[in-house]
């Protein structure tokens, strides 16, 4: 058995009561991986979608060279900001964030109520995904349907030429170089103590490719028994918010919150963790101020930069 104690030390931001661990859920993007830069890219493509709608050809080859040129090369101060709230949403939840702004700005015409609209805008930039008190009239709910997956694609076409096939390439080569620093050892320490790690992503997850691609490209190996069992993650149509994957799952293992260790950088895990009544840990750098600051608001018991800390490993212990 292994045991979470709220060892006294920096990493310890919330008190909470000494817990067995069953079961570990781990984002991926910026809490074990670095393949994927994606704020910039996120934030050029929800800034192109609000200011230019989503014209015929948007998501053209010849766009997404043209936008992937301009990934990162200026600041945008609300999509900036808005990708690091949102970090770990659902990806269809921030593209349906921008095609809301798009209705707002003008740059799309749809028949809505524009009241409950801007309520969604702002719910979604808390942190919410669904509104099922709140539906779209039929005019919206089509435009959403047909434009959330199609943004979706188009981004992950932005990201790939970007940097993430330049970065899977060199990652096959130097995987070390992409992962954060003491990950494999730490998911390691875990697995061999008997917990059993699950990756949940709002990316999709499709087998030998994608995200699970590059997860296994950075030496992750994953199945029953491996040191990660499962990856776990979104559809290109269908948005599955991780308080529901991660609820879901843990309902699937017969497991209740108390025995689950969250661990990510993004909001949401951290605020499906608190939601569960896991204990957390948020993985951000040093520099990240606003995202620590934010992960405390959330309710997030430990904060690493990384996992190399003795004091990290102080917490556990077997019994």
């Amino acid at each position: 058995m292994l045991y979470f104690s709220p060892v006294p030390s920096d990493l310890l931001v919330r008190p909470f009561d000494e817990r067995r661990i069953l079961c570990a859920f781990h984002d991926i993007d910026g809490t074990h991986s670095l393949i994927r830069d994606w704020p910039p890219v996120m934030s050029i493509v929800l800034d192109y979608a609000e200011h230019n709608g989503v014209p015929d050809g948007y998501d053209s080859d010849e766009n997404v060279r043209r936008i992937a040129s301009l990934a990162g090369t200026k600041p945008l101060p609300v999509t900036d900001g808005f990708c690091i709230e949102s970090a770990g949403l659902s990806a269809l939840t921030q593209m349906e964030w921008a095609l809301r702004r798009a209705i707002e700005a003008g740059t799309v015409q749809v028949d809505c109520d524009r009241a409950e609209n801007r309520e969604k805008i702002e719910r979604i930039r808390g942190g919410e995904e669904v509104f099922p008190e709140l539906p779209d009239s039929p005019e919206l709910e089509a435009f959403l349907t047909e434009h959330t997956p199609r943004l979706f694609r188009f981004y992950e076409k932005v990201l790939n030429l970007f940097c993430r096939d330049r970065n899977l390439e060199l990652a096959k080569r130097d995987p070390d170089r992409f992962i954060v620093p003491g990950s494999p050892a730490f998911m390691r320490f875990l697995h061999d103590r008997g917990v059993k790690n699950y990756f949940v992503t709002g990316a999709v997850v499709e087998k030998g490719m994608g995200m699970h691609e590059e997860v296994v490209t950075l030496g992750y190996p994953i199945g029953p028994g491996e040191v990660v069992e499962d990856i776990i993650g979104s559809t290109w149509t269908e948005k599955l918010p991780k308080d529901v994957i991660m609820e879901q799952l843990a309902q699937r293992l017969g497991l209740s919150g108390a025995e689950i260790l969250v661990v990510g950088d993004g909001r949401s895990e951290i605020s499906a963790g608190e939601k569960m009544g896991a204990v957390m840990i948020s993985r951000l750098p040093e520099t990240a101020t606003y995202q620590r600051e934010l992960h405390r608001r959330l309710g997030t018991h430990v904060i690493v930069s990384d996992y190399c800390s003795p004091a990290l490993y102080a917490m556990f212990s077997d019994r």
